[in-house]
């Protein structure tokens, strides 16, 4: 399948217009979400990398005019003038890993109109998915206290290049492994996988099951002890690692019942066997909420396996996001729709201490203290520099994650910080709303 056929039709309607017309000047579209998903006191800004390899491939085809064509009913000749479209664009974008806030552009594009207006879907289906997904992934790892993550999400994820991402995204913030083993080799993230019940049940019994798994792997082997009866499974798990003299790093995993009373008298029973040092994992429906439960309550676990919940970020699976044209043929434009207008011209996000935010226009002077989010990342189709590694993206997400606010990091319950805007943004905005107001007829509103 084509990327540049996986889009929406009116993108393709409307470059062909756009072309028709000769509309070609530089438009500048700006990507942002409205408003935070309930619950999230912040989003991690992600999807830029595979972005920007979109962008840097994108070019329409003659198997694509084609395609155009066909689902249009229409000549491949009415198509023509698509034929040979790439991007040449400038991109500016807040990096992978940075916090960022409601209203805040992600994604900036500068291109001709008819190229601008083209890579909106892919734009949003890899910033918006994928932002949301490490929000998610992120609020898990402000659960754990410390505690490792790994992700456990592949098998329920909306398909496997979600599966990529969501291993990906998991590792972005911090997660100790992932049980997806593509995005371990692709990605260079730890693998780490247990067994499954019908493991232990396809034995004899759960011990020959346990004694079976640890001659095929030698090394540290964690055993799943939940299959029929926890107590008798701990107690099995701890007389095989005894009896084959498995040293450090070994583990037992639960993933059913009241996690945190199975934890505690596992861990009583290991202790008891001289097995202080076997590890408990937990899994099973987890995410930050249920995490953070079992944090609060001191239960005695040393890592958690997250899933279902977090690689679709269950609670809040989408974004209110938008990609809106800001300026055209160096005219700002602004929407007025009600409860979706949206403020004119290029943006930039000015960040003050604390993750104070500011956000006014591109070429505009920072405030004092202040740095800008939005760093150009592409100018003439072509990156501005290497992609960046996923130890680099981390960095600044535990940057900005140590500096945001407390109230906004809060699992139950968060408040998010809202941005200011600029005084020249502002008084843009009404020199904007005020022409198209009048261009319109529409009565002017009054202040305030």
């Amino acid at each position: 399948m084509s990327e540049v056929t996986t889009t929406d039709l009116y993108e393709v309607t409307m470059a062909l217009s756009y072309l028709r017309e000769d509309m070609r000047g530089p438009a500048t579209f700006s990507l942002f979400v409205r408003d935070l998903p309930p619950g999230r006191g912040f989003l991690v800004a992600a999807g830029l990398e595979p972005a920007l390899d979109r962008l840097s491939r994108y070019r329409v085809g003659q198997a694509d005019v084609e395609e155009f064509a066909a689902v249009l009913h229409r000549p491949v000749a009415d198509l023509a003038p698509l034929q040979g479209l790439s991007f040449d664009g400038q991109v500016r974008a807040v990096p992978e890993g940075r916090i960022v806030f409601a209203g805040e552009p992600l994604l900036e594009v500068t291109a001709p109109l008819p190229q601008a207006q083209l890579v909106e879907t892919a734009l949003l289906m890899l910033l918006c998915h994928q932002t949301a997904v490490a929000s998610k992934a992120a609020r898990c790892m402000l659960a754990a206290a410390g505690r490792p993550l790994v992700d456990f999400s592949l098998r329920r994820t909306h398909g496997p290049e979600a599966g990529m991402q969501a291993a990906r995204l998991c590792a972005l913030v911090g997660f100790a492994g992932t049980s997806n083993v593509a995005a371990a080799r692709r990605y260079g993230i730890p693998a780490a996988g247990t067994m499954a019940h019908s493991y232990i049940e396809a034995f004899a019994s759960e011990e020959a099951a346990f004694r079976a798994f640890a001659r095929t792997h030698p090394g540290p082997v964690t055993f799943l002890v939940d299959t029929y009866d926890t107590a008798r499974g701990v107690a099995t798990a701890a007389r095989v690692l005894n009896d084959l003299g498995l040293g450090p790093e070994c583990a037992i995993r639960l993933d059913s019942g009241e996690l945190g009373a199975e934890a505690r008298r596992a861990r009583t029973a290991l202790d008891a066997a001289g097995r202080e040092d076997v590890r408990i994992i937990v899994s099973g429906g987890l995410d930050e909420y249920g995490v953070a439960a079992l944090v609060r309550e001191g239960a005695p676990i040393d890592a958690f396996a997250v899933g279902t919940k977090v690689g679709t970020a269950a609670d809040a699976p989408y974004l209110d996001a938008a990609y809106k044209l800001v300026e055209y043929d160096a005219r700002p434009m602004m929407k007025l729709s009600v409860s979706k207008v949206t403020a004119p011209g290029p943006k930039q996000v000015f960040r003050g201490p604390g993750l104070r935010d500011v956000v006014g226009l591109a070429n505009e002077e920072p405030p004092a203290g202040t740095e800008p989010l939005l760093r150009p990342v592409m100018r003439g189709g072509l990156r501005t520099e290497p992609p960046a590694a996923l130890s680099t993206a981390r960095a600044r997400f535990e940057a900005d994650l140590a500096a945001l606010p407390e109230e906004a990091r809060r699992v139950d319950g968060p408040i998010a910080p809202v941005p200011a805007a600029s005084m020249r943004l502002t008084a843009l905005t009404a020199i904007v709303r005020h022409r198209l107001e009048e261009q319109a007829g529409t009565p002017r509103r009054p202040p305030g």
